[in-house]
């Protein structure tokens, strides 16, 4: 998957990471690189509990590719 993220730099030198497709999910690092590679992270465990809290019908459920 692919996501769009928001970088910025704050204040004390972090750098803040937000998935505004995904609500909620925000991160930080203190290089960028750890940036990204803690909101990659944070996106795993977000699409993880979102499917937890999901329940369906087995008998209703596609695969979409897009």
């Amino acid at each position: 998957m692919k996501f769009h993220i928001i970088i910025e730099q704050d204040e004390a030198g972090y750098y803040v990471v937000e998935v505004p497709a995904l609500p909620g999910c925000l991160s930080q690092g203190k290089t960028y690189q750890e940036a990204i590679d803690n909101i990659k992270e944070a996106i795993e465990g977000w699409l993880e509990v979102m499917e937890s809290k999901q329940s369906y019908n087995p008998n209703n459920l596609v695969e979409v590719l897009v």
